[in-house]
């Protein structure tokens, strides 16, 4: 394996990542103003994911970074060409971390219903966008032979990249609602639990529909050949088994499928797109790929060397967080 596969593997991992561990954060934040009936349990549901989610955002921060260090054509293009839905992103991003910090600032019914509101608009929307962002990875964009993206806003919202922002959507919600089964206590758990299994077979329903679409839109398939492997055979494969760990009350090991779905859809996707990093709809010959948009050979050593000392103890360290606040959040963890 080169040094360009090998950063080309690191940042798959780096995303899959931000969207298993942040993909339960913006599914709580959907279902804030869903499941939580009453003050005390809006509360709850926030602190479900107070610990975790800004360290889970690091994740989105450190892919961007690897990102410029190691493919600065892939970054240069990605961020000019989509640079609306990622300050839309960003301004979401904002209202969310500083809904956080400021909910209970105030005792006021309107002010906190004003900041829970922030908090589904920044987890909704980032939850989409990054649907619509990924979609168009695999679908192409318009990108001329100069590594320049020439398109407009509307090229990336495409009928196929809004299904696909609608599915993620699903999936980080039923992610979010199987989250909480494991961190709250009832009733809030129970009311959890029913809107998993209510929740499963729309999110299945979408991802039928959506894996159909990327047949007709991409060439992902035609790329991955008759045995796609082992990613999409199994994240389809955890995705069913959801519905039935669900129905037999074993939440931790449907969260795990959960995650696992994301991980493996994520990973069909890079498998589909390598050795290109981003897919030009004006001509094949214009997409990037590992070697066009990559750094030098020198830069691309150096890094890995920084992120084979690092990577290790920060992943150690989020390990050590998340056992640390294992354990449910009741009535006595509330924070005001």
């Amino acid at each position: 394996m080169d040094l360009n596969t090998l950063w080309f593997v690191l940042i798959a991992v780096l995303f899959v990542g931000f969207l298993v561990l942040e993909g339960f954060d913006y599914g709580v934040g959907i279902l804030l103003p869903i499941l939580g009936r009453t003050d005390d349990e809006r509360r709850g549901i926030i602190n479900t994911i107070g610990p975790f989610w800004d360290g889970n955002e690091v994740w989105l921060l450190t892919a961007g970074g690897a990102l410029f260090a190691a493919f600065p054509h892939w970054y240069a293009t990605l961020f000019s060409g989509f640079y609306l839905a990622l300050l839309v992103i960003l301004v979401a991003l904002i209202l969310r971390g500083v809904a956080f910090e400021f909910r209970s600032k105030h005792e006021s019914t309107r002010w906190r219903s004003f900041w829970d509101g922030a908090l589904f608009f920044g987890s909704v929307v980032p939850a989409l966008l990054f649907g619509v962002a990924l979609s168009n990875l695999a679908r192409g964009v318009p990108i001329d032979a100069s590594k320049n993206f020439v398109g407009s806003f509307f090229d990336l919202v495409s009928p196929y990249a809004l299904l696909s922002g609608v599915t993620a959507v699903a999936v980080f919600t039923l992610h979010g609602a199987l989250f909480l089964c494991l961190k709250s206590e009832a009733p809030l758990q129970e009311r959890a639990h029913a809107l998993s299994l209510r929740l499963w077979p729309v999110t299945v329903g979408l991802v039928l529909a959506f894996v159909g679409a990327s047949y007709v839109s991409t060439d992902l398939f035609q790329r991955l050949g008759v045995n796609p492997g082992v990613a999409p055979v199994g994240a389809a494969a955890a995705l069913l088994s959801v519905g039935w760990l669900l129905r037999a009350g074993r939440h931790g090991w449907a969260f795990l499928m959960s995650a696992a779905t994301i991980t493996l859809s994520v990973a069909t996707l890079f498998a589909g797109l390598y050795p290109r990093v981003m897919v030009s709809s004006i001509d094949p010959a214009f997409s990037l790929t590992i070697y066009t948009a990559s750094s030098s050979p020198y830069t691309l050593k150096v890094m890995s060397f920084v992120a084979l000392t690092f990577v290790p103890l920060v992943l150690v360290y989020q390990a050590w967080s998340y056992w640390v606040f294992r354990a449910r959040v009741t009535r006595a963890h509330l924070e005001y």
